[in-house]
């Protein structure tokens, strides 16, 4: 049970920036069956950014046709019906990216991570990038500290678990994630998804595979068997495999 598209960075119409996802995105929309899919662009990891708002509009409503709305949970006061009825009547649930700890803070806080889980299981599509994506991971390889200090290291953030792994985003533009995602996943049980920009981990179901919008991006599962590191790249297919060999160390 559930959908998931787990992106690891690009753009998507930022000012000054190509637009990178596009074919991702629109299998995130094909997910959904419908021609005109509701889309809730969740921008809480932004401190709700509404200029962010304004680039998901134009590019999933505008070009892509999703009929878009915003739930904003720092900007405005929302309770918790308010929160429950927007997220339930959605088709698409879009995480943007940004603070990945404070993000989740604020979620648990709202009691908004009960209402995606409600999401999860009637199999609305939960998708996003970076913040976004690592969000529906048991664990996230981080640089939330970094928004305050941009000296410090990437740490290891609680996600919701719908996926029994730790995902790191970006792993092809940011160095610093290699060396750190590494030393994280010695002390961390299971495996993680290493994804690059421009490329995608789908899960439906009990299935996945990787989908990518840039030839030269990958995702790559990384782990720790007898002491050794392992990085294996997941190779991209049009065929779903089974879920619980990708998890398997």
């Amino acid at each position: 049970m559930g959908r998931i598209v787990a992106i690891g960075g690009g753009e998507i119409g930022r000012l000054g920036y190509p637009v990178e996802t596009t074919k991702i995105d629109k299998e995130i929309i094909s997910l959904t069956g419908k021609n005109k899919p509701k889309l809730l662009f969740i921008p809480t990891a932004s401190l709700d950014s509404e200029s962010y708002y304004d680039v998901v509009k134009k590019h999933f409503g505008n070009k892509l046709g999703c009929i878009i709305d915003v739930l904003y949970l720092l900007r405005e006061k929302t309770n918790y019906e308010k929160i429950k009825n927007k997220v339930l009547n959605s088709d698409i649930i879009y995480v943007g990216g940004g603070n990945t700890l404070r993000m989740m803070n604020v979620w648990r806080n709202k009691g908004l991570n009960r209402i995606l889980t409600e999401a999860y299981n009637q199999n609305i599509v939960l998708s996003g990038l970076s913040a976004g994506a690592m969000c529906w991971f048991e664990y996230g390889n981080s640089d939330s500290r970094r928004f305050r200090n941009p000296d410090a290291g990437l740490i290891r953030v609680r996600g919701l678990n719908f996926v029994n792994a730790l995902f790191c985003p970006h792993y092809n533009v940011e160095e610093s994630r290699r060396s750190d995602l590494r030393k994280m996943m010695f002390r961390t049980s299971g495996v993680g998804i290493a994804v690059d920009n421009c490329c995608a981990l789908e899960i439906v179901d009990d299935k996945y595979r990787v989908i990518k919008s840039n030839n030269n991006s990958n995702a790559y599962k990384v782990y720790y068997k007898n002491g050794k590191f392992y990085q294996e790249i997941i190779n991209p297919s049009k065929e779903f495999k089974p879920l619980k060999d990708l998890l398997n160390r």
